[in-house]
């Protein structure tokens, strides 16, 4: 437990030091993500057309093909166009904190009789607020908004399984007593027992 608890310490401190370099180079960062979606693309181009080739029937076989293709040409587009894919991806996301902070606003009118709404409330706004500030800014807004967001979650997710990890060592390192204390500990109870058995015969 304690190896594992360490190993996760280790992977925690390297999480927050790839964050901070995502932080400190937003714009490779954001290449970097690019590449890494691009690839994951073009891997679901490669399984549908290996689908296509065990489709039964000619539509099928066509349709797998077709969509095959379009994703390995859209994932082969992102890495000769590393920029271009960027400034599509900040957009995307623009366009993805505005809808959660839309949802969250009309969660907050849904819940507001409740306790914890106004939370609700304010991730909604924050959400719409910083979905605004990167479209008004786009596309100068991707070279820093994809690294910056992705170098502060992992430097979240790290400082989260150091907490968890330091807090899993410091409950295996608690002392306990040896085997011989235990048996001592049951003998004692056990004479107790057999005392109070021979008090109630009496």
């Amino acid at each position: 437990l304690r190896q594992a608890s360490g190993w996760s310490i280790v992977w925690g401190i390297l999480l927050i030091a790839f964050g901070i370099v995502a932080i400190g180079s937003p714009l490779l960062a954001a290449v970097a993500v690019n590449a890494l979606i691009a690839w994951l693309i073009i891997f679901a181009g490669a399984v549908h057309v290996a689908v296509a080739f065990h489709a039964h029937g000619a539509g099928s076989l066509i349709w797998n093909r077709l969509v095959g293709r379009a994703y390995v040409f859209i994932g082969r587009y992102l890495l000769w166009h590393p920029l271009l894919g960027v400034a599509s991806l900040t957009l995307l996301l623009a366009s993805l904190f505005f809808i959660e902070g839309v949802l969250d606003v009309v969660l907050y009118f849904k819940l507001r009789p409740g306790r914890g709404a106004g939370w609700v409330l304010f991730d909604g706004l924050v959400t719409l607020l910083l979905a605004l500030f990167i479209g008004f800014q786009w596309p100068s807004s991707s070279a820093w908004a994809i690294g910056t967001l992705v170098g502060v979650s992992m430097i979240m997710s790290g400082v989260t399984r150091l907490r968890l990890s330091m807090a899993v060592r410091r409950l295996s390192a608690t002392p306990r007593l040896p085997r011989a204390a235990y048996g001592w500990v049951r003998g004692r109870r056990t004479s107790a027992r057999r005392k109070r058995c021979v008090g109630h015969h009496r």
